[in-house]
C-alpha cells in the first residue's frame, strides 16, 4: 500500500495542519537538538505510512540537496562567534557558524520531509472542500485557487508545445533570445486560457452571491485528529528534549 493510498481517506486539511504544527515550533528556535529529535521521530514514522523507498527518495531529493547547501552557506557567511577555523574575504568559519549551519540543515530536513510525506498524492479538490467548508474561507477565493492549481500542470506541456512549434517553423536563435520569446508566448497563452476559464466559471455561477452548496461533504473525524495529535506529539517531544537539555534558543532572543 502506497503512502497516497494510506492517507487517501484522511482530509487534506489535517495534513496541512500537521505540517504547520511541525514547522512553526522548529522555525522559532535555532538549536539543533529539537530539529534532530523531530527528524528522527518523523523517519521512525515512515513504516507506518508505508511510503515506498524509491518514491520517498525521488520526492525528497530536492530537500536532501537544498539542506546541506543551506548549511554550507550558513557555515561560511553566518554570524561568527567562538573559535575561528578558516577566514577568507567575507567567509569566516567559526564554532558558532558551524553550530548554526548544523541546526539550519536539520531544521530544513525536519520541516521539509513531513511535508513530502503528508502531501504525497493529495487531492486538491478535497483540500479546497476542507478550506471552504471547515475553515469557511471565501468560496470565490478557494475555487479560484483550485482552478489556478489545476492549470499549473498544463504549463510544462504548453512550454514543450511552444518549443516544438518554434522548431517546426525553423526558428533558430541564441538560447537567451529563444527563452525570452518562448516565455512571452507562454505568458500570452496562459492569459488567454485564464480569461476563457474565468468566463466559463462565471457562466456557471461560480461567482454568484449567497451561500454556496458543495458536491462533497468535507469531514474531520478521528483519523484526522489522530494525525494532528501525532504531529503535536512529535513537536512536544522535540521541544521538551531541547528545553530539558538546555539547548532551546528562541529566535530573536
Amino acid at each position: 500500500m502506497s503512502a497516497a493510498a494510506r492517507l487517501s481517506g484522511v482530509n487534506p486539511l489535517a495534513a496541512l495542519a500537521s505540517s504547520v504544527l511541525i514547522a512553526v515550533p522548529l522555525v522559532l528556535t535555532l538549536d539543533w537538538v529539537s530539529a534532530s529529535v523531530a527528524l528522527v521521530l518523523v523517519l521512525m514514522l515512515l513504516p507506518v505510512v508505508r511510503m515506498p523507498a524509491r518514491a520517498f527518495w525521488r520526492r525528497s531529493a530536492a530537500i536532501w540537496i537544498a539542506a546541506p547547501l543551506a548549511g554550507v552557506t550558513i557555515a561560511l557567511y553566518g554570524q561568527p562567534s567562538g573559535t575561528s577555523y578558516f577566514r577568507f574575504a567575507l567567509a569566516d568559519i567559526t564554532t558558532g557558524s558551524l553550530a548554526l549551519a548544523l541546526a539550519t540543515t536539520l531544521r530544513i530536513l525536519a520541516i521539509g520531509l513531513p511535508a513530502v510525506i503528508l502531501f504525497t498524492g493529495i487531492d486538491a479538490s478535497a483540500l479546497a472542500d476542507g478550506l471552504a467548508q471547515l475553515l469557511h474561507l471565501p468560496a470565490r477565493f478557494v475555487l479560484g485557487a483550485l482552478a489556478a492549481f489545476r492549470l499549473v500542470a498544463l504549463i510544462a506541456e504548453d512550454w514543450r508545445s511552444l518549443g516544438r512549434a518554434r522548431r517546426a517553423r525553423g526558428v533558430q536563435s541564441t538560447s537567451l533570445r529563444r527563452f525570452t520569446g518562448q516565455a512571452f508566448g507562454l505568458l500570452v497563452l496562459s492569459l488567454r486560457r485564464a480569461t476563457k476559464l474565468a468566463t466559463a466559471m462565471e457562466a456557471r455561477a461560480f461567482g454568484a452571491p449567497g451561500k454556496r452548496t458543495w458536491a462533497r461533504v468535507s469531514l474531520f473525524g478521528w483519523r484526522e485528529w489522530m494525525l494532528v495529535a501525532t504531529s503535536a506529539l512529535v513537536v512536544a517531544i522535540a521541544v521538551g528534549v531541547s528545553a530539558a537539555t538546555g539547548h532551546w534558543s528562541f529566535v530573536g532572543a
